[in-house]
């Protein structure tokens, strides 16, 4: 039994560098979108996460119908207290970047939507030609692997809610691989406007 859990320690990841944040003017980085559907996102402001990959990232949500009541996107149906009734449950998530698989972490692990599950997130690393690491989190189901040369729109897994998150998303963050740098997370709005809105199954 030792041996199992020792095992399954040693294949768990370790944290990611400490992050190093500039003291000048913040690098940016342009991504392509992670989603076919609309989606919308949360930054992490400097100072909030301290990891290399975390910092200055984003956290990501497929949003859906529109509500009755408020006329706003809604991020789930019902009551939201299934993984089902959320928007982005199980999308596909696509490479935000060309470059090689760096790293990748499955966590089979499932939360419950409103209860934070613990670390580490099933997690996919993008090398780019340029040496910025873009780190993904939370995805489930991998469908990538160490090595693999991926072009930005490739799928890489599918949306999920494991790790330390409460909902479906996908968290994105990037750093310079050679001094841990944050980068500051921008879109491709030209590729952006190629998503397409949230349809149901059979629509």
């Amino acid at each position: 039994m030792w041996f199992m859990l020792a095992a399954l320690l040693a294949a768990m990841p370790g944290p990611p560098p400490k992050a190093v944040m500039p003291k000048g003017e913040i690098e940016q980085i342009t991504l392509a979108p992670m989603f076919r559907y609309r989606f919308m996102c949360s930054e992490h402001p400097v100072g909030e996460l301290d990891y290399a990959g975390d910092a200055l990232g984003t956290d990501c949500l497929v949003f859906g119908g529109m509500d009755g009541d408020s006329g706003f996107a809604r991020l789930y149906r019902r009551d939201g207290h299934a993984n089902a009734d959320w928007y982005g449950w199980h999308a596909e998530v696509l490479a935000p970047v060309d470059g090689v698989i760096a790293f990748v972490y499955d966590n089979p692990r499932v939360n419950t939507p409103g209860t934070l599950g613990p670390p580490p997130a099933g997690t996919v690393r993008i090398r780019t030609p340029d040496g910025v690491i873009v780190t993904m989190g939370h995805l489930a189901e991998l469908r990538v692997h160490v090595g693999e040369t991926v072009e930005a729109g490739h799928v890489l897994g599918l949306d999920g809610n494991n790790g330390n998150a409460r909902a479906p998303h996908i968290h994105v963050g990037a750093y310079r691989e050679a001094d841990n740098a944050p980068l500051q997370i921008r879109w491709d709005l030209r590729a952006l406007a190629r998503t397409q809105p949230f349809r149901e199954p059979g629509d």
